[in-house]
């Protein structure tokens, strides 16, 4: 993923707390054992847990092969995005970006090593978790070996725990562009109200709060 100076996360509470606020669903990228194939991808729900992502996949799964095979694997997840038409950007920037389009996007890539669980137990304490973590108010049934219905479907399903690497963390708002135009854009993106054109300002909105004018900021670091 290219990431950009002025596009990079400030620090990793950033990221962190973007990923906090999301439905932690992402896609999960794994190496096909044809390199002549296209990669193997597979939406799923995820919760990190420290320097971990936790999951579980069905176990007829088409995955299970290409990840017992794979050293490290991707997890993309991708938010509040936008469209940014040309006629928002005229003479945004500089010339070079005179009526040019773009997209706005907020998103989080964990390079990790794979380890796939069949324990049973194990299995009990990755559904624990996942729904610890998206079904904080409880409401379910005890997730434990021998006993329904959680127990009858586990031999259904395999866990994974992604040890994490490293994070690519992407924030892209045109902030290298003049304080201005940020909020010209912020006002557009708010008016029309598509899809996550809010969600996209409110990113946008923050991260000009944030980091104000690019160039003064750079300057002001020394680099």
């Amino acid at each position: 993923m290219l990431i950009h100076p002025w596009d990079a996360a400030l620090d990793e509470a950033e990221w962190q707390n973007w990923l906090a606020g999301t439905d932690r669903f992402g896609i999960l990228g794994v190496n096909n054992l044809d390199p002549a194939a296209a990669p193997v991808m597979v939406p799923t729900q995820f919760t990190h847990a420290g320097t971990e992502l936790l999951l579980h996949l069905a176990r007829p799964n088409p995955v299970w092969p290409h990840l017992e095979a794979a050293i490290e694997v991707r997890m993309t997840v991708i938010g509040d995005y936008a469209f940014i038409p040309t006629y928002w950007r005229a003479k945004a920037g500089g010339p070079d970006e005179d009526g040019v389009p773009t997209s706005y996007y907020s998103s989080v890539q964990f390079v990790c090593r794979p380890t796939i669980l069949d324990d049973a137990e194990d299995k009990v304490r990755i559904l624990s978790a996942q729904l610890a973590d998206f079904q904080p108010e409880g409401r379910h049934a005890t997730v434990a070996v021998g006993e329904d219905p959680y127990g009858r479907m586990l031999p259904g399903i395999r866990g994974i725990r992604l040890e994490v690497v490293r994070v690519e963390a992407k924030f892209k708002y045109d902030d290298a562009n003049p304080v201005e135009h940020r909020e010209r854009v912020i006002d557009n993106l708010e008016q029309r109200g598509h899809g996550l054109d809010n969600a996209a300002a409110a990113q946008q909105r923050r991260r000009l709060a944030a980091i104000g004018d690019w160039k003064l900021r750079r300057k002001g670091s020394g680099k």
